[in-house]
């Protein structure tokens, strides 16, 4: 999250225990920081562009799940003239399988924001830099502190976990949230304010988990009033989680010779840009009886026995899966793909589990 204004910031003032937290923090950091790919080595200065990419990368994705597309990513693109001269279509296609696929078109956004508008280098400021496209509170504060050294409160749901739990806090989230900002932006220290940033990701990752927290080797432990009490897990409190909403629909793969009927769906929404078998889903409308009334092509139709599940951020989903062979030409807006050259399409993770289920069906 970004820092807090400079009003906000000079109340209330840093308690002493609030003052040893930092320097708890970082001595704990000097030991066992994380190796990791974007993250600069000790007494070296970090690049703008290797945090900003490793932190959209890394927003609702798994640190794991990061690294080779990171990796790829930097290879191809080792700064940001480079991203920014890329077509769009080309990053989309390295994105695809990492989800949120929106982050993708604000990467590429941003980066051509930067050249055009910052003459191809990163602004320092919070400021500046949230009005970038894709840049939101955290995202800013990250890339300040780490890349620059400036004094911001880098506030994801791991700081507010081990916030919410060092001061049992039962104010429940998101209502929590300002003030747990606040005390953010009191704990940043003058110096090295991006180690203490890095510190506390590292320590929200590995250490105050939101299941079985290894409160035994906490540096925090002494201050820490959930581990006090022996139920870190209760907080930080929460609002009874809502029930996903399921949702169903049908993809169409269709077949002529050895190429398969691939379209781009619209840049805005649900999978913006990415690359699909022609579908239909995302609504409560879905009729399993006249799901052929939405094909792309007339044809005689076989439905898979087994429809495809998958999980967005806000509902479920199974896809019933149509094949046929057909040798039509492709309609409007589809068009012909070697079933080679499929790996080269900007499949999302959903798609693909499409054509695993077909390709497992024998067809």
């Amino acid at each position: 999250m970004q820092g807090l204004s400079s009003a906000v910031r000079r109340e209330p003032p840093v308690s002493p225990a609030d003052a040893e937290i930092a320097p708890a923090v970082l001595a704990w950091y000097d030991r066992r920081r994380r190796s990791l790919p974007w993250r600069a080595p000790p007494g070296a200065r970090p690049d703008p562009y290797v945090v900003w990419l490793s932190e959209i990368m890394l927003q609702q994705t798994r640190v794991e799940a990061v690294k080779p597309y990171f990796e790829t990513f930097l290879r191809r693109w080792p700064d940001v003239a480079a991203l920014a001269a890329a077509p769009i279509e080309a990053v989309m296609r390295q994105w695809a399988g990492l989800g949120y696929y929106s982050r993708a078109r604000s990467l590429h956004a941003c980066a051509r924001a930067i050249v055009a508008e910052h003459g191809g280098s990163f602004p320092a400021s919070e400021a500046a830099l949230r009005a970038l496209p894709g840049i939101g509170r955290y995202t800013a504060a990250a890339i300040a502190a780490i890349a620059f050294g400036q004094k911001a409160a880098a506030v994801d749901g791991n700081v507010e976990r081990i916030l919410a739990r060092l001061d049992v806090l039962e104010v429940p989230l998101p209502a929590a949230k300002p003030l747990l900002a606040q005390k953010a932006a009191r704990l940043v220290p003058d110096a090295r304010p991006g180690d203490f940033a890095q510190a506390m990701m590292d320590l929200g990752a590995t250490i105050c988990t939101p299941q079985r927290p290894a409160c035994g080797i906490c540096p925090l432990r002494a201050f820490c009033g959930a581990a006090a009490q022996v139920r870190p897990e209760a907080w930080p409190r929460k609002p009874p989680r809502a029930e996903r909403p399921h949702r169903r629909g049908a993809a169409f793969v269709l077949r002529r010779g050895d190429a398969v009927l691939l379209r781009t769906r619209p840049s805005q929404g649900l999978l913006g840009g990415m690359t699909e078998f022609p579908s239909t889903f995302g609504t409560d409308s879905y009729d399993p009886l006249t799901a052929l009334h939405a094909a792309p092509l007339v044809a005689d139709y076989r439905r898979l026995p087994q429809s495809v599940a998958h999980v967005f951020t806000h509902f479920s989903l199974s896809l019933d899966v149509f094949v046929a062979d057909v040798e039509s030409e492709a309609p409007a807006g589809c068009r012909w793909v070697r079933d080679s050259d499929l790996e080269t399409e900007a499949l999302p993770s959903l798609m693909r589990k499409v054509a695993v289920a077909v390709r497992s069906s024998g067809w």
